[in-house]
């Protein structure tokens, strides 16, 4: 039996999506996809916004089958476009104290290279 809509609302992490729809994955694909998982999830929860489903039974069920066709996308080999990917950059950052890792004070390097802001807040769809 799965939770209540209102937990569903208060999660935050990839992981815990999964776990409140008691849903298998595998740890390393939504660790290098998060990002992408957690963006095309949250365009389809955008899509039930307004719908008609009716009660929080039946969203839910929308929301879990929207988590499984996403996950089951990238498990498939489905990759973003290069547009898609650039498109990212040009926005505002996550942490929405700062619009570029030059102007950003808790820019650290996390891998190889790649700069990420430390103050940047986890990803959510609250």
């Amino acid at each position: 039996m799965m939770g209540t809509l209102e937990e569903f609302q208060s999660l935050t992490d990839a992981e815990d999506y999964f776990d409140f729809f008691d849903l298998d994955y595998d740890e390393r694909l939504v660790y290098v996809k998060r990002f992408h998982i957690l963006k095309e999830f949250g365009a389809m929860m955008d899509r039930a916004i307004g719908s008609e489903l009716e009660g929080d039974e039946k969203m839910l069920e929308y929301y879990k089958f929207a988590l499984i066709t996403v996950y089951k996308n990238f498990e498939n080999g489905y990759a973003p476009s290069a547009a898609d990917v650039w498109d990212m950059f040009g926005k505002e950052s996550g942490c929405g104290t700062c619009s570029t890792s030059d102007s950003c004070s808790d820019v650290e390097e996390v891998s190889n290279g790649v700069h990420a802001c430390t103050s940047q807040a986890d990803l959510s769809f609250n």
